[in-house]
């Protein structure tokens, strides 16, 4: 019998990370073998059956084959997308300490926007997935302060050449129209195959459309779903797949 904490197991298994594992224990949402799962519980993977709000919690084999770590962050507005700022601005890093290892991110998202970002231990699937090669689709929601009509939606997606380099066609899709800080606003969907720099900041910019809001909520097959902001979770056996498989 080679038992381990509960909470290690429901991480190693990438479902969630040992605080949510907490948290998900005391509420009484997990049961080992039928009964309530209680704090600092060891279970043995052989033998033990594990269920979460019913399903069951089957143990992700880690070998030489996956010897990485690989989280999806929902990064909030007010932190920079490096390890490391000389300026003293809040860094992903912090809010990333509890992972267990150092991770870094996977592309970047800028001071004021928020959402999803991939972040991982595995330099290798980095540079894979950062190549220009790679047209792996990144989805934002972008809230502009001005009721657009059909003809703003499609002048927004008109390729132009931004710094000497011709834009790669973007999707824009109309979403809804709201009230962001009691003005009325539309969110619209932007669909990027490139990382230029600021792009979709830079596009609207372009076309006098002020920018309240933007939220990168997919990176290809990852989303945001139950992830708060601020939080990371690890990636689940499906998402693992996936992203190596790019």
């Amino acid at each position: 019998m080679n038992e381990i904490r509960l909470s290690k197991y429901l991480t190693d298994c990438g479902v969630m990370s040992r605080r949510a594992a907490d948290r998900e224990i005391t509420a009484g949402t997990i049961t080992v073998n039928g009964e309530r799962a209680v704090l600092g519980q060891k279970i043995d993977p052989e033998t033990d059956v594990i269920l979460w709000r019913g399903k069951r919690i089957r143990a992700r084999v880690f070998s030489d084959e996956h010897p990485h770590t690989y989280i999806l962050l929902n990064k909030p507005v007010g932190y920079v997308t490096t390890m490391k700022d000389d300026g003293g601005r809040k860094t992903v890093a912090d809010l990333t300490q509890n992972v267990g290892t150092r991770v870094y991110p996977v592309g970047r998202l800028d001071y004021y926007s928020d959402g999803l970002l991939l972040m991982t231990d595995d330099g290798e699937l980095t540079n894979r997935i950062l190549h220009p090669s790679h047209e792996i689709p990144k989805r934002y929601l972008a809230t502009i302060h001005s009721l657009l009509t059909e003809e703003d939606l499609e002048a927004l997606a008109e390729p132009f050449e931004l710094d000497g380099y011709m834009l790669r066609p973007f999707g824009v899709e109309f979403v809804r129209y709201e009230k962001s800080n009691g003005v009325p606003s539309t969110v619209v969907r932007f669909t990027l195959y490139e990382g230029r720099n600021r792009e979709i900041r830079r596009i609207c910019a372009r076309y006098g459309a002020k920018l309240s809001r933007l939220t990168r909520v997919s990176i290809g097959e990852l989303t945001l779903d139950g992830i708060p902001s601020g939080k990371w979770r690890p990636l689940n056996d499906e998402e693992l797949r996936y992203v190596k498989s790019l």
